[in-house]
């Protein structure tokens, strides 16, 4: 079974993944977009029970996300990197910034959503399953 750590810039917060995550996006909507300050976000979505350790200090932030459903970041208080989140929509999911595991080997998004807020420069790999939301 594989076993991954994410963690963020300082290294004062980090989770342990285990197994294949169950889906990996690329987000273009507006908070994806503002939350790491580039033209859009990727996420890989973790059964909880395959989060099996989260050590550090965390700060939680709560936003609407573009679909109007609340969503809680855990952020690190020090270096202030997001390294994950929980969708209220999904409670039995954790969202972990694929840039947090700091792999070059992390499978590639097979999704892209919110396809409407994507800049037109930034082009999608014709394997990608676009999904068109608002």
């Amino acid at each position: 079974m594989t076993t991954r750590r994410a963690s963020c810039s300082c290294g004062q917060l980090h989770l342990t993944c285990e197994g294949e995550p169950v889906r990996v996006s690329m987000c273009h909507c507006f908070a994806c977009q503002q939350r790491t300050g580039s033209v859009f976000g990727v996420q890989a979505r973790f059964h909880r029970e395959q989060v099996t350790r989260i050590e550090g200090r965390a700060t939680p932030f709560v936003r609407k996300g573009d679909s109007g459903d609340p969503v809680t970041l855990h952020f690190c208080p020090s270096c202030g990197s997001t390294v994950y989140w929980e969708l209220s929509g999904m409670p039995e999911m954790i969202a972990v910034a694929v840039g947090a595991f700091a792999d070059p080997h992390f499978p590639a998004p097979q999704y892209s959503v919110y396809e409407a807020r994507r800049h037109p420069w930034a082009l999608m790999p014709d394997s990608m399953d676009v999904q068109h939301m608002d």
